[in-house]
C-alpha cells in the first residue's frame, strides 16, 4: 500500500510542476485535464504526508525511550499512545481513498420517484419523498430540474421524474435506489389503523452522448397532443414525446413543455441515463455471478427502508441502522443515512479487496 502511495505523491509533484509552468493556459485543454487530475489527488497526497510525519514524530520517541532521565521517558510514553492513535485513524482513511473510484460518482443524478402499493397514500408518500430529496439538494446547492410528473387530485404524485444536479450528486445519492415502505395512519382512515404503504425510487447517473451510443434507427419517436394539467395552451398544440428505444423496449414520455423541442431533450436525457443503467446493471450482474456478492446491487425490489410515522423512526434494513428523528429526515437532513451508506459499502469493498 505504502508503495504505491509514494507514487502517487510523485505523480502529484509531477503534475504541480505541469501547472506551474505559463504555457499550460495556452492549452484550456490539457489544463483542464491536469487540474482535475491534480485534485483527484490531493486528499490522498494530504492525508499520506500527514501519515508521514506521525510516523517520524513515533520514530522520534521511540528513540527517548532509551533516554537517560526518566521523565522524558514518561512523556515519550504518552506521546506515543496518541501517536499511535493517529496513525490507526490516517491508515483507515488511506485505505478507503485507494479504493478503486466509482467513474459515475462525479455525475449527475435523474431521479425517478414511482408510487406502489397503497394507492392515493402511496402516492402522498411518493410527494413526501421528492420534496425530502429536494430540500437535500437544496442544503448542497445542487439544482433541481422537474422533467415529468403525473399527480393526484389529493396532492400526491403517481411519479415524477427529475434531474438534479451539482458537485458529486451521485456519489451521495446512489444507495437511495430501491422500495421505501412507510407506515402511518391515512388522514382518511377514521378508525386510526396504520396502513403500509410502497414507493420505489432509481437513481441513474445522468448519461452524456459519449457515455452511450443511441442509433436514431433504433428510436421511434411519436408526437401527441399533450393531456392532464398543465393550463389550456398546453392542450392545443402536439408539443407532447413519446420516444421508444426499439432494442431494449423502453419509453420515456414527456409532455411538460410547451416546446415540442424541449420535450424531446428532456426525453432523451432520461432515455440515455435508462440505458446507462442498464450496461451498469448488466455489469454488475455479470460482477456479483462470478463473485456470488449481492452487495450494492440496488435492486428495485429490495425493501431498503422503512419511514414509521407512530414510532418517528426511520430504519435502513441494509445496514440495520434505525434513527429516531423522522420528521428531520423528511426536511431533508440525510447526512448521517448517506454517510453511513457509504462507509457500509466502502467497508464491503475494502472486505472484498482483502480477499
Amino acid at each position: 500500500m505504502f508503495g504505491k502511495l509514494e507514487e502517487i505523491e510523485v505523480k502529484y509533484e509531477e503534475l504541480e510542476q505541469e501547472l506551474a509552468q505559463p504555457d499550460i493556459f495556452n492549452d484550456q485543454e490539457r489544463y483542464k485535464k491536469v487540474s482535475k487530475a491534480h485534485a483527484d489527488l490531493g486528499d490522498m497526497v494530504i492525508v499520506f504526508r500527514k501519515y508521514k510525519e506521525f510516523s517520524q514524530e513515533l520514530k522520534d520517541n521511540q528513540e527517548l525511550l532509551h533516554d537517560s532521565d526518566s521523565e522524558i521517558q514518561e512523556m515519550a510514553k504518552a506521546e506515543i499512545s496518541g501517536i499511535e492513535g493517529e496513525l490507526s485513524k490516517l491508515e483507515a482513511q488511506l485505505k478507503v481513498l485507494l479504493l478503486p473510484k466509482d467513474p459515475m460518482d462525479e455525475k449527475n443524478i435523474i431521479l425517478e420517484i414511482r408510487a406502489g402499493t397503497g394507492g392515493d397514500e402511496a402516492a402522498l408518500f411518493a410527494a413526501n419523498l421528492y420534496r425530502m430529496y429536494s430540500r437535500y439538494a437544496e442544503a448542497n446547492k445542487w439544482k433541481v430540474e422537474e422533467m415529468s410528473s403525473n399527480s393526484t387530485g389529493s396532492g400526491g404524485l403517481k411519479e415524477v421524474i427529475a434531474s438534479i444536479s451539482g458537485d458529486k450528486v451521485y456519489s451521495k445519492l446512489k444507495y437511495e435506489s430501491g422500495t421505501h415502505r412507510v407506515q402511518r395512519v391515512p388522514a382518511t382512515e377514521s378508525q386510526g389503523r396504520i396502513h403500509t404503504s410502497a414507493v420505489t425510487v432509481a437513481i441513474m447517473a445522468e448519461a452524456e452522448e459519449v457515455d452511450v451510443n443511441i442509433r436514431n434507427e433504433d428510436l421511434r419517436v411519436d408526437v401527441f397532443r399533450a393531456s392532464g394539467p398543465g393550463g389550456q395552451s398546453v392542450n392545443t398544440t402536439d408539443s407532447a414525446i413519446r420516444i421508444t428505444h426499439v432494442p431494449t423496449g423502453l419509453v420515456v414520455i414527456c409532455q411538460d413543455e410547451k416546446s415540442q423541442h424541449k420535450n424531446k431533450a428532456k426525453a432523451m436525457k432520461v432515455l440515455r441515463s435508462r440505458l446507462l443503467q442498464l450496461e451498469q446493471e448488466k455489469a454488475k450482474a455479470e460482477e456479483d455471478a462470478t463473485r456470488r456478492s449481492q452487495v450494492g446491487s440496488g435492486d428495485r425490489s429490495e425493501r431498503i427502508r422503512t419511514y414509521n410515522y407512530p414510532q418517528g423512526r426511520v430504519s435502513d434494513h441494509r445496514i440495520n441502522l434505525t434513527l429516531h428523528k423522522l420528521p428531520q429526515i423528511m426536511e431533508g437532513e440525510l447526512l448521517e443515512l448517506t454517510e453511513a451508506l457509504i462507509s457500509h459499502y466502502q467497508a464491503e469493498a475494502m472486505k472484498r479487496q482483502g480477499d
